[in-house]
């Protein structure tokens, strides 16, 4: 296996450490600042499509029953990218 010149792998651990605090910055802001806002719009859409529906085709629209909203998981709702 080809070695790094010490420089660069000084670079590369700079830029890990640096990425991985940008990522627990945004895991930070999506999970738990933004979850109150995520649960209101998943509430709206749900009744959202109860009563408007969605497009199925064109100007053709399908409402959604109360029994084919999928019931809400026991677990606390995360965003993974």
């Amino acid at each position: 296996m080809n070695k790094r010149d010490p420089e660069a792998e000084a670079w590369l651990n700079i830029e890990t450490k640096e990425q991985e605090a940008r990522y627990k910055k945004i895991v930070k802001k999506m999970n738990e600042e933004l979850a109150p806002r995520r649960e209101k719009w998943i509430a709206e859409f749900f009744e959202r499509i109860q009563t408007r529906g969605f497009n199925t085709h064109s100007y053709h629209r399908r409402k959604i029953g109360p029994e084919e909203i999928p019931a809400r998981p026991k677990r606390k709702f995360r965003v993974v990218f």
